[in-house]
């Protein structure tokens, strides 16, 4: 059993404007799905179509995954954050852009993975710019260690991709060890290591500013065997 003694996030308010309050109330009806862990969402009623579905754990404002859920109508999203503001935000998008393809669950992600998402379903999971925790005594808060790696492995699809993508070369590294050691994985990449940034991800802002602030940025992207 997975345990979680520590989260890879701490809660914080943030201020909403009036478009993303509005959103809130308007929209999360229809395009945020309830936690439940005893009653599973029923997708495929929830998108009102059987599609590929990616999970994006931790969309922060959401400006990457709107921009994917447009560029890929043929694929449905589903976007995971606890924030308020991110989700505000998202859900204004949605409403603003007509994006049918894409939900929202305001719920830790592990949880997420382990009680809402059924194992060998997923067509990708997207780990884009997780919290670096850059200090060595918060290294333990850390999204990508081997348990939740092999929790997200489990729930891809046979050929399923993970795509991971960070500006903190150190994170890089242990994500590229955690990811390597995990057995249920396959490095994409030619030689092994770190691939070119795939078209579908978008260029963040996180990134942006990584690349005006000198760091370089790593895309990995391993697929379920």
């Amino acid at each position: 059993m997975l345990r979680r003694p520590v989260r890879s996030y701490v809660l914080r308010g943030g201020r909403m404007g009036t478009g993303q309050i509005r959103a809130l109330k308007e929209l999360a009806p229809r395009f945020v799905l309830p936690f439940d862990p005893l009653v599973p969402p029923d997708l495929d009623a929830a998108f009102g179509r059987a599609a590929p579905r990616v999970l994006e754990v931790g969309f922060g404002m959401g400006d990457a995954t709107a921009q994917v859920a447009a560029a890929r109508p043929d694929l449905d999203f589903i976007g995971v954050e606890v924030h308020v503001a991110g989700v505000g935000a998202l859900l204004k998008r949605i409403g603003d852009e007509g994006l049918g393809n894409l939900r929202i669950v305001q719920h830790d992600a592990v949880e997420v993975l382990r009680r809402l998402v059924a194992p060998d379903s997923l067509h990708a999971i997207h780990v884009w710019f997780p919290d670096p925790w850059h200090k060595a005594r918060h290294h333990k808060r850390r999204l990508v260690q081997p348990a939740f790696i092999a929790l997200a492995a489990s729930r891809l699809a046979r050929g399923g991709r993970l795509h991971l993508a960070t500006d903190w070369l150190p994170y890089a590294d242990q994500m590229l060890e955690v990811l390597n050691a995990e057995p249920a994985l396959v490095n994409e990449a030619p030689e092994g290591g770190f691939i070119e940034r795939p078209e579908l991800r978008p260029l963040t802002k996180f990134e942006q500013r990584g690349l005006r602030l000198g760091h370089g940025v790593r895309d990995l992207v391993f697929s379920r065997r």
